[in-house]
């Protein structure tokens, strides 16, 4: 099984740059939380979340083209290959998420982005961040933009949840860790 030190080993020989480090952590913890919504190994989520953009910060124009190969030669199993090329299903891969796993991390990368937005601009950080609030900017296209919406809505349509309850998830599961993910607060800056 892929462990998740595993995958920060393998992960810190292509990724340097803080802010895709910082997402690739938002997306580890919130596919940990939605492992264990599924009963599945959380684990082996969180370091498929943390490999997921392993060729991103070298081959951008190229992403995913440059991961299956190292990865394999790296003894990944395959299924946590595919898990990983799966969440650029429809952009820069043709592998349809198919398990609860890769229809989750489709959805994950692109939602953790508005929720680590939300939480950055609250005085306590991810902390008291609520669905509600989410929601709000969620609907609000101007925040955050860059986050992809219609990906996050058709994740959810295969998850067959709403995007409420995957948010609600994503955040319980980043909330223990708002201090490495630089989501505490300005009151805990203080």
């Amino acid at each position: 099984m892929l462990t998740l030190d595993r995958a920060i080993e393998l992960n810190a020989e292509m990724v340097s740059e803080e802010s895709l480090l910082l997402h690739e952590k938002n997306v580890c913890y919130a596919m940990g939380a939605m492992a264990e919504h599924f009963g599945e190994e959380p684990e082996r989520w969180r370091a498929i979340g943390m490999l997921h953009d392993y060729d991103y910060e070298k081959y951008p124009d190229e992403h995913l083209q440059h991961t299956a190969q190292p990865l394999r030669e790296a003894g990944v199993p395959e299924e946590d290959i595919r898990a990983i090329l799966s969440h650029g299903y429809g952009g820069c891969t043709d592998v349809k998420p198919e398990t609860n796993l890769e229809k989750s991390l489709f959805t994950v990368d692109e939602l953790t982005g508005i929720i680590q937005a939300c939480a950055r601009m609250r005085p306590n950080g991810i902390q008291d961040l609520e669905v509600k609030s989410f929601m709000k900017k969620f609907k609000d296209k101007r925040f955050a933009a860059k986050c992809n919406r219609e990906l996050i809505l058709q994740g959810c349509d295969m998850l067959g949840m709403d995007i409420r309850e995957v948010a609600e998830i994503c955040i319980a599961g980043m909330k223990p860790h708002a201090e490495e993910l630089h989501l505490q607060g300005e009151a805990a800056a203080l």
